[in-house]
């Protein structure tokens, strides 16, 4: 398959039309021949998709351990509101980071998947929450956070205000959104090293899975839903040996 460097514009679940920026490498989506299943086959630069070490995995089978607590140092600095055809992403400016054993990594942007990616003990939430972090080196730290149905999220109800409806287009927030509202108040996690879920599928990333859930409305995770057209979760890859840490 050729890389493509324009705008692939598809057929979505349900005849919803979905649009896929694939830049300077094939398209992939999550559904049919460029699904997850196929992506390692679209290009060489996706062959860790088939590695030992993927994400999303279901949390089970714990390991005891005596976690560090990460420090949270977050600003208000949420600025613009992305679609990209595969999710719904808020870049985040310089200024909020967290202190992971030492090292600090620098928030870069949060996105959402629905239903989530990862589980836990085998159970599913409606949407998961993504906060990416880069350190200095360029090593990633993701803080995944669980949704449950409930009552509005502030931070969701800011970024779907201004949420871009066609994949391509992005808004700037007229407020900063700040990440910390999106964080539950209990900080405990589990922890594993995994991958990214989307390609390259790159791996030697830091999971912090947040343990207690935070809420949103139904109508706010519908409304994700409906401006994708599709569901944008990758499906549950082997732990193998890896350790889940609590």
């Amino acid at each position: 398959m050729k890389a493509v460097r324009s705008i692939v514009v598809g057929m979505g679940l349900a005849g919803s039309l979905g649009v896929t920026w694939v830049g300077d490498e094939p398209r992939w989506d999550y559904f049919g021949e460029t699904g997850p299943e196929n992506w390692a086959k679209l290009s060489p630069s996706y062959g860790a998709c088939l590695g030992r070490n993927q994400s999303p995995i279901n949390l089970a089978g714990f390991i005891e351990a005596e976690l560090t607590p990460v420090e949270f140092s977050y600003q208000a600095g949420g600025t613009e509101v992305v679609n990209d055809g595969h999710t719904i992403k808020v870049a985040y400016a310089a200024g909020s980071s967290i202190l992971l054993e030492g090292t600090a990594f620098q928030l870069r942007w949060f996105h959402f998947h629905a239903p989530s990616e990862n589980q836990v003990e085998g159970e599913s939430f409606p949407m998961e929450g993504h906060l990416v972090h880069a350190d200095a080196d360029g090593n990633l730290a993701i803080v995944a956070v669980m949704f449950t149905e409930g009552e509005a999220n502030r931070a969701l109800g800011q970024a779907w205000a201004e949420m871009p409806r066609q994949a391509g287009e992005k808004h700037t927030l007229a407020e900063p959104i700040a990440a910390a509202d999106l964080l539950p108040a209990d900080r405990s996690y589990y922890r594993f090293n995994g991958s990214l879920t989307t390609p390259p599928c790159t791996e030697g990333v830091h999971w912090l899975v947040m343990k207690r859930p935070v809420s949103a409305s139904a109508e706010q995770i519908a409304e994700f839903v409906r401006t994708l057209g599709q569901p944008n979760n990758r499906p549950i890859q082997p732990t193998n040996a890896r350790p889940v840490l609590r």
